[in-house]
């Protein structure tokens, strides 16, 4: 009670300066009161005489500028009276700020009877042009605004497809109104509240950063696995490139003594060096006994570390775990799923994993190949969002490898209940990246691509994919690679068709997205439904061809060659060919 006595003036000077902050004038003229006949001692406010003496006027000034088209009124007031800090900082601002510019740059064109005056027009469009260049120039890798870059060179931006939003009153009104707010908040803003500061820095920053962290982590272990994958195929590659190198230094000795070397011999080095399918075949017609002293420093140089044999692992009673996992309660199914999941994904690659799989399916862990009411796989449907987060991510771990997609493709019913969860599962929750990595893992599989094409899910994934901001790196990897496997078949583009307009203006806001990993997967969808006329013609009506010029400017060779092949495609006049079969009809390599 003492140090609340102490810091009693302090403590109610910050909740009198929060109140009037947020503007609670008849709480703020009570609580001063209260204080008064109370006989406590409450700090009199700073600056507070002075709050909307210049304010309401300089807004005023603002939105009527805004409504009569008046270019140079409105931004000059603008530089004036926005501080810099926000214009340059804050991204509500900048974003507001690249609106306000496409308003007065469409103006006449909106508001003109008949034709607008050529040389007014050409010198809004000039000074919007020279915006782009400029301060406008932050945002052009943002997908929200890439668009808007082809609006100087759109002869007729009125009939043009991307464009027809920005003329229509409902865009120009909810423009004003976010201006209004914008104005309201920040010509009336002022130190920010004590209290407010406190709080950030003590309670809501730290549970925003604690769940940034859990994300990382989460994307941490993905490209672990990946980078371990490439890491161990890539050490298998160097150990048998030394040892052709020894064979060949070897030949070369062979030769100083007269010795020919036989086509027989440099086939089966080509072999080994170029066709890992062939290895096993002929490694038994290697002879490593051949002596040579160049070839037995260099395999004495790489001589392999002898590794500790890997035990198996204990085997389990998959009874008990299936029955446990079916009737137990939530906290004890959750801790089982997960058990199981890091029994497969921590195993060592070769015997020790590939036992472990085979044991998970010859005891149908999952209930693949049962019909009964109650099995695991039904836990999907699961009330608690912890169980249903660590079956999907058993179900992901098992869609890693091959074996495991042909098992999970034995039970009929999965697919269908994982796109009823993709579509039922919060977008930010590891439920929903889960059961998304899975269907894409499923996409290697031509008989599932033709049920997922057929159930409707490219529309869903377009949809999905317009607004990428509430999307993580993973989720959004995922759901591009996923739309381009679905439209590498002929059904796949003919449902990209239907919604042409929407898939390739979707598609056109990814070329520019900041994650340049999505790109191959957005160049291939694209790619693929420009195949179909109907999508071309589209597409040029669109100005599809000027959108990927601008990033022939900016893009790597890769991405230029890419970009190169789309665009010969978008001019093509070939119809499409129903019988050409798509590349994806194998399973690919297994992924972790």
């Amino acid at each position: 009670m003492g140090d609340v006595l102490a810091y009693e003036a302090e403590l109610l000077g910050l909740v009198r300066e929060y109140l009037d902050f947020a503007e609670f004038e008849e709480t703020v003229k009570v609580f001063a009161k209260e204080c008064k006949i109370k006989g406590k001692p409450l700090p009199k406010p700073a600056g507070v005489s002075s709050r909307d003496s210049k304010a309401l006027p300089v807004q005023k000034d603002l939105l009527t500028a805004f409504e009569n088209g008046e270019q140079k009124v409105f931004f000059q007031l603008w530089e004036e009276h926005i501080s810099f800090s926000v214009q340059d900082n804050e991204l509500v601002a900048q974003k507001l700020e690249f609106y306000l510019h496409i308003h007065f740059a469409t103006y006449l064109l909106k508001h003109s009877v008949g034709k607008p005056e050529k040389t007014e027009l050409e010198e809004r469009i000039s000074y919007f042009k020279a915006y782009l260049e400029t301060k406008g120039a932050a945002l052009s890798q943002t997908t929200e605004f890439l668009p808007f870059y082809a609006l100087p060179f759109v002869p007729n931006p009125m009939v043009h497809p991307s464009f027809k939003e920005l003329f229509q009153d409902s865009w120009t009104l909810d423009l004003r109104t976010r201006l209004e707010k914008f104005l309201s908040l920040t010509l009336k803003a002022r130190q920010t509240p004590r209290l407010l500061t406190l709080f950030k820095e003590n309670g809501q920053c730290n549970k925003e950063m604690l769940q940034h962290l859990h994300q990382q982590l989460v994307e941490s272990e993905h490209r672990t696995m990946t980078y371990l994958k490439r890491f161990n195929k890539m050490q298998a590659d160097y150990h048998n490139l030394i040892g052709v190198t020894a064979e060949l230094v070897d030949s070369l000795e062979a030769t100083v003594n007269g010795k020919m070397i036989t086509p027989e011999y440099l086939q089966s080095v080509c072999v080994r060096l170029f066709s890992n399918q062939m290895r096993q075949s002929i490694a038994h017609s290697i002879d490593f006994t051949r002596p040579g002293t160049a070839s037995t420093m260099l395999r004495a140089s790489l001589a392999p570390v002898k590794t500790q044999d890997v035990p198996l692992l204990p085997s389990l009673d998959y009874e008990k775990l299936k029955k446990d996992l079916i009737t137990g309660n939530d906290r004890l199914k959750a801790f089982l799923l997960q058990a199981l999941r890091w029994r497969l994904t921590t195993s060592y690659p070769g015997e020790q994993r590939d036992t472990v799989l085979q044991a998970y399916i010859s005891n149908d862990l999952l209930d693949c190949h049962s019909n009964c009411q109650r099995s695991v796989i039904k836990l999907l449907h699961s009330k608690s969002e912890v169980v249903r987060q660590y079956v999907a991510r058993l179900i992901n771990a098992f869609a890693s490898l091959a074996e495991g997609r042909v098992y999970l493709s034995q039970n009929p019913t999965l697919l269908r209940m994982l796109e009823e969860r993709l579509k039922a599962e919060d977008k930010d929750s590891l439920t929903w990246e889960n059961v998304l990595g899975a269907l894409q893992k499923f996409s290697l599989s031509r008989a599932l691509q033709s049920a997922m094409i057929k159930d409707g899910l490219i529309f869903w994934l377009v949809d999905v994919l317009t607004d990428t901001d509430c999307l993580s790196d993973y989720t959004l990897e995922y759901s591009v690679a996923l739309l381009m496997n679905l439209c590498l078949r002929s059904a796949g583009k003919k449902m990209c068709a239907r919604i042409a307009n929407h898939v390739l203006k979707v598609l056109s806001d990814l070329l520019g997205h900041e994650n340049h990993e999505i790109q191959p997967y957005v160049n291939g969808t694209l790619y693929s439904i420009l195949a179909i006329p109907s999508v071309r013609e589209e597409a040029r009506a669109m100005g599809m061809e000027e959108i990927l010029r601008c990033f022939i400017k900016e893009g790597n060779a890769e991405m230029i060659r890419q970009i190169e092949f789309i665009i010969k495609q978008l001019n093509s006049e070939e119809p499409l060919n129903d019988s050409v079969v798509s590349d994806d009809e194998e399973e690919d390599e297994d992924e972790e």
